[in-house]
Parts: structure tokens; sequence; C-alpha cells
């Protein structure tokens, strides 16, 4: 185990060195001067000798790999620089965005799994019946339907029909009423997915001779499946569960903006628009360390829902 993590962990330095070039050379060849933007007048105009002075003093006047090689000395030092726009430190900036996504993708998981797994559950254990025909076409719509239709259904439907949650906001640092929504529209959508894989996979154990042999000792239906077949059938889900985690905390960018929540996606939004090339870099590359982290925890994961697989060093 520990020689896995260490060759997981080596593995993780060299793409965030690759996701920080390609970003940081994304970021040189777009079009747009954060200069011109920060200094523009509210007319329009923009004063050239103090976009120059503006330029030269962070080294925007340099060549590329002159920035790089700055960006990256100071990066690995744990400096990631200051927003343009509004002088906070990145670290900050990034931190402060991400624990409203947090709260939101897990109240949004803990919706999906509550849906995903005993329906999947229910739909293995009696297939062609009328709760399997329900899974099915309600894994459909879910799939189908786009987040920004569903998101506005429910805000039309809950907020200015019924009144029961607000249309839009943080509220309170983030409380229940301004959560719901929200997590609903990411929670149905990972659900959608998970409630067949969930399925196909229990209907894989369940065909398994040591399921067989379960039965033949004389255990009843559920306790087959929730003690031995159960296990084994989540390791296919904790991987689409993962991934659609991270997606989550990447931020759902049209989720955030329709509800206007303060996440991590506004603010990549955010800073893509201004042309803040530090807070760009800042997220994008916390985004891909948060990315691989939970699939290196949904690696982990896969031992503790079968204890016959082990993590050898030499595998």
């Amino acid at each position: 185990m520990k020689a896995f993590l260490l060759r997981r962990i080596l593995v993780i330095l060299p793409v965030m060195l690759l996701v920080s070039l390609g970003s940081f050379s994304l970021i040189y060849l777009a079009p747009g001067d954060p200069a011109e933007i920060l200094l523009a007048s509210p007319g329009g105009g923009v004063d050239r000798e103090a976009v120059e002075e503006f330029r030269e003093k962070m080294g925007f006047d340099q060549p590329f790999v002159v920035q790089y090689a700055l960006w990256l000395g100071r990066a690995l030092r744990g400096d990631l620089g200051y927003s343009y726009m509004t002088g906070q430190p990145v670290f900050q900036a990034v931190l402060d965005g991400f624990w409203p996504t947090l709260k939101l993708s897990l109240f949004a998981m803990a919706i999906s799994l509550a849906i995903s797994i005993p329906l999947g559950i229910w739909s293995a254990m009696r297939p062609g019946s009328i709760a399997d025909r329900l899974g099915y076409w309600g894994a459909l719509l879910g799939v189908s339907l786009p987040n920004f239709w569903q998101a506005y259904l429910l805000i039309l439907l809950f907020a200015l029909g019924l009144g029961w949650f607000p249309v839009a906001g943080y509220g309170n640092g983030g409380d229940l009423n301004h959560l719901v929504l929200p997590a609903i529209v990411l929670g149905t959508a990972s659900a959608a997915v998970m409630t067949r894989l969930m399925r196909s996979s229990m209907q894989e154990v369940l065909e398994q001779d040591y399921i067989n042999a379960a039965r033949t000792k004389g255990l009843g239906e559920n306790e087959v499946v929730l003690k031995h077949a159960l296990k084994n059938a989540l390791i296919p889900v904790a991987t689409m569960a993962g991934l659609s985690f991270g997606y989550m905390l990447n931020g759902s960018v049209v989720v955030e903006t329709i509800f206007a929540w303060p996440g991590i996606g506004g603010l990549m939004v955010y800073s893509i628009y201004q042309r803040d090339y530090p807070l760009i870099q800042g997220t994008v590359l916390f985004v891909a360390l948060l990315f691989m982290s939970i699939n290196l925890l949904v690696d982990l994961s896969y031992s503790l829902l079968n204890p016959r697989i082990r993590y050898d060093a030499g595998k």
C-alpha cells in the first residue's frame, strides 16, 4: 500500500507540471489584455502609459519562457500571486470559492447515492417489474434533461410557484433553504447514471457462484444481497461516484451561475472574463489536484469494498 501511494503521488507531480504549462500557454495565447481591462476608464478609454507601466510591473513584457519560469518559481514556494482585479491572494480566493462548492457537492452526492443505490438494488432484484421500468425511464429522463432546463423548472415550481425555497443566492453561509434546489439538480443528474450502473453491477454479482452457494445455505434474499453481494456490486459505482463528485467539486458552472452560488465554477468563469491570469492559473491547478486526489481515494476504497484487492509494489 505504501509503495502504491508513493507511486501515485510521484505521478501527480509531473501531471501538475504539465497542467500548469498547458494552462499557462493557453492564457498566454488567449486574446485580451488584463492591463487594458483593469485600467480602462468608464468611458472606455485607456491610458497607454499606465498600461505599459502595469505590463512591465507584472512581467507581461517578458518572453513566454521567462514569464512561466518566474511564475513556476513562485508557485513552488507556495506563492500563487494576487488577483489583478481584487488584490486578494489567489490561494485564499480559491479556498473561498471551494467551501461553498464543497457544501453543494456533498449534499448533491448524498441525494445521488440515496436515490441510485436503493433503486438500483431494487431493480436488480426484480428485473422487468414496474419498479425496474420506472427506474429505467427515470434514469433516461435524468440523463436527457439539460441541467439548466431542470434548474429553471425547479425554480418556477418550488421557488416562484410554491414559495418553498429561495430563487437563488447563498443565504446565510449556504443554509439549507438555498442549498436544496441546486443540490437536487446536480444530484439527480448523477443519480440517473449511477442507478443503471448499480442495477447492472448488482445483477452481474447476483449470478456469481458464491451468491448461489449462499442461497443454498438457506439465507434469505435480502441477507444475500446486503451482506454478500452489495460490497462487490459497489466497486464500479464507487468509481462513477468518485468521478461525479470530482466534477461537482470542480464547479458546475451552469448550476452555480443560475443559482448565483459563489463556488469555484463561478470564480473560474469570472477570472476568465476578466483575464485575471494568476486567478485562472491558481484555479486550474487547484481543480486538477483535487480531481487527481479524488481518483486516488476512489482507488483506495476498492480494498475496503473487496478485501481481496491488494495494492502490491509491483502492480
